[in-house]
């Protein structure tokens, strides 16, 4: 237990999806004056160094963002991701934002976040790349329950991103659980959960859950490198997205063939599809 630490995974292909997909949402949400929260459930230390130890030790990032870092022609939900990822970085690719940085990029005064860690070490981390952003409350507490308990947001405008690491089977139905939960008390909040595609019934399950519950308006997206399998290791990734921004779709139309061309091959896939209306 607690011993994920996504400093060995910062900037994979799982990351290019869900941050770019992020990025997009949290953006959407600016173009109105009217302030928004931003709650994270598992929030990792908000941002990464790729030249230490633990991202070089897998080199996963080169297989994701690096390969999107100076990629030409890129569609325009890409580019604006690469754009922020940029925007972090003076000379060459050397730092990647977790998804508190993606946040903090977009926070105004009339907006707020509230990030939640356990991990002892990303928890300080965190705390410390919070130091500056006043917007931010950081919590060393669960973040399935203390997402109910900020719901629902003064301003009634809300992203959530859980995003667990998923090193015990029952994160896949706990994730589920919190969204169909936390719909309940604000049920027009933008819910993301992010997902590892490792063993395919998880994924169902999560999909058959979301279908029987009283969820509305659920898009699924997903990018798979190679075909499902019995083996060990991540194939693939996804989002179900409760409530997404109405242009998202078209964007991803575009982008997930680039996605699927730049970082995978002949066998990767993906998939776009509204799972449940509105």
């Amino acid at each position: 237990m607690l011993s994920y630490r996504h400093a060995f995974h910062a900037g994979n292909f799982a990351d290019v999806l869900k941050h770019s997909v992020l990025h997009y949402v949290l953006n959407y949400m600016t173009e109105k004056e009217k302030g928004f929260s931003y709650i994270d459930t598992h929030s990792g230390a908000g941002m990464y160094k790729l030249q230490d130890e633990y991202a070089q030790k897998t080199g996963e990032y080169k297989q994701g963002i690096g390969k999107l870092y100076d990629a030409p022609n890129l569609t325009p939900l890409l580019a604006n991701y690469v754009e922020l990822i940029k925007s972090f970085n003076k000379q060459g690719l050397s730092l990647y934002p977790g998804s508190p940085a993606v946040a903090e990029y977009h926070t105004r005064k009339q907006d707020s976040a509230r990030l939640f860690e356990l991990h002892n070490t990303d928890i300080a981390l965190l705390e410390q790349f919070c130091q500056g952003w006043k917007q931010a409350n950081v919590f060393q507490k669960d973040g399935y329950a203390g997402l109910v308990r900020q719901l629902p947001p003064p301003t009634r405008r809300a992203v959530v991103l859980i995003d667990p690491p998923f090193e015990i089977k029952n994160d896949y139905q706990k994730a589920v659980d919190a969204v169909i939960k936390a719909q309940k008390k604000f049920a027009t909040g933008t819910y993301m959960i992010w997902y590892p595609v490792v063993q395919r019934h998880f994924i169902d399950a999560m999909e058959a859950s979301i279908t029987n519950s009283q969820l509305k308006n659920v898009m699924k997206v997903e990018l798979c490198l190679t075909p499902d399998s019995e083996q060990y290791g991540m194939t693939g990734t996804g989002l179900f997205i409760v409530n997404p921004p109405w242009q998202l779709n078209s964007e991803l139309e575009s982008a997930l063939p680039q996605l699927k061309k730049l970082l995978g091959t002949e066998q990767s896939s993906y998939t776009l599809e509204m799972i449940v209306p509105e």
